[in-house]
């Protein structure tokens, strides 16, 4: 059995072009930064923390994969976490206005009973277009902000703001589909082989 180890929509929607059956059983963990930790390190603790609270799961088998992901949106050395508010997003997407930012998104694959454990960091840079005041107002109001991480969805209305995106679309959407299908591999799992017609 293979466990998407969450709730996003986004995810599940990009595992289930590669694979065919999966359950959803989102990992409920606690997601603050410790202090003076390193983006890269944080998204990785992130997905590895999620997989293991799904996988230390007494139910489970070592024929179980878990598959848990992570997605920060960073400008310098900065975590830009999901917005609480209208003025929590105008200052996020201020300061992403006109700037290049990195979109790091985490994976960690492993299997019940954590015998085996894969991890890896995708990161993207993303260049954003000037955005007025007005906009920003305008695309909080669109409700597709509240729950993205630095306040924009690159697959949805938000991709009007990209300029240029250098690294993987679907990682920044929240699962890097490349790294996905590698380290499926590794467990045995082949995503052309599931979705073959009988």
């Amino acid at each position: 059995m293979i466990i998407l180890a969450s709730a996003s929509p986004r995810r599940k929607e990009l595992l289930s072009t590669l694979v065919n059956e999966f359950s959803v059983i989102p990992a409920d963990i606690d997601e603050t930064p410790y202090p003076l930790e390193r983006p890269e390190e944080y998204v990785v603790r992130m997905a590895r923390e999620k997989a293991e609270a799904i996988a230390s799961q007494p139910s489970l088998s070592h024929r179980d994969i878990i598959i848990a992901s992570d997605t920060s949106v960073v400008l310098g050395k900065d975590i830009l976490g999901k917005p609480d508010s209208l003025e929590h997003a105008k200052q996020m997407l201020r300061a992403l206005s006109g700037q290049t930012h990195q979109v790091m998104t985490s994976l960690c694959v492993c299997n019940g009973g954590l015998n085996r454990v894969a991890t890896c960091n995708v990161v993207s840079a993303v260049e954003f277009r000037d955005i007025s005041d007005l906009e920003i107002e305008q695309y909080w109001r669109t409700g597709e902000p509240v729950d993205k991480a630095g306040a924009y969805a690159i697959q949805g209305l938000g991709g009007m703001f990209v300029k240029h995106i250098s690294g993987s679309f679907s990682a920044v959407v929240g699962l890097p589909v490349y790294e996905v299908t590698q380290l499926l591999s590794e467990f045995g799992v082949s995503p052309l082989k599931e979705k073959v017609r009988e």
